[in-house]
């Protein structure tokens, strides 16, 4: 094809060639400003049960099971990618936390997408570790400021295609889990998510059109700092490792 003829004609170096992980830097797979993070709150059962009885989070939202799916975004300029510092906000917050979700990468533009044809429009998926300011989610009850500092959206290592994860009648069943300085904080599975990827697709294409390279975070499950009695926020040096079936590790230190 085109590619081809052009890589042929310019004898563009290293084509053919193969490199280790340990030779690269891995970016993260999100095409900048012009690609929306949307995330979903509350979005399987026991975190629900986790938020409405901590004191750090019961007045975040209200105290019951969402009826609709939760909708927010992070600012883009919140990503970074592996293995890349989450600078810790001294001055601003006293209570980091972290998030181990599914990302969903859209692949094909689309509003008033239907349930049914949710997967049309998805390219894969990634692991995004949604990192928040508990005490500034409380304050100004909207989340966007706690959930959007600079580094607060570890993302990658890489998009997995949604044919390798995606079972018969496309179900999705993967482990997650979230470990803090080897600790086993967050274990979930996705097939326990209360608004399912084709439910969230629909929501939000109802209105909004989702552009390729769009980034949906679908939730996160018990286990998070603010969850535990005495709460365990992130400090520096703190090692966050989020794992996802199928994707591989999303790792990131607090510095």
């Amino acid at each position: 094809g085109k590619v081809t003829s052009e890589v042929k004609e310019r004898k563009i170096s290293g084509v053919g060639t193969k490199f280790g992980l340990k030779d690269i830097k891995l970016m993260a797979p999100f095409a900048g400003p012009s690609s929306t993070i949307f995330c979903v709150g509350k979005n399987y059962l026991e975190h629900v049960n986790e938020v409405d009885t901590s004191a750090h989070m019961k007045t975040i939202s209200k105290p019951t099971a969402p009826k609709h799916p939760i909708i927010f975004s992070k600012a883009w300029t919140s990503v970074i990618g592996p293995g890349e510092p989450v600078r810790y906000p001294t001055g601003i917050s006293n209570e980091l936390d972290y998030e181990g979700e599914l990302g969903v990468v859209i692949g094909k533009a689309g509003r008033g997408i239907s349930e049914a044809t949710a997967y049309d429009h998805v390219f894969g998926f990634t692991i995004v570790n949604d990192i928040t300011a508990r005490d500034l989610q409380r304050t100004h009850q909207q989340w966007f400021l706690g959930k959007s500092l600079d580094t607060f959206c570890p993302l990658g290592p890489w998009i997995v295609p949604k044919e390798e994860l995606l079972g018969r009648d496309n179900t999705l069943s993967l482990d997650i889990q979230t470990r803090i300085n080897g600790e086993v904080r967050q274990n979930g599975n996705t097939r326990n998510l209360l608004f399912s990827i084709p439910k969230l697709i629909a929501t939000i294409s109802a209105g909004i059109t989702l552009k390729p390279g769009d980034i949906l975070a679908t939730g996160t499950p018990r286990g998070v700092g603010a969850g535990f009695n005495p709460p365990k926020f992130l400090k520096p040096p703190d090692i966050m490792v989020v794992e996802i079936e199928g994707i591989g590790n999303l790792v990131n230190a607090v510095v």
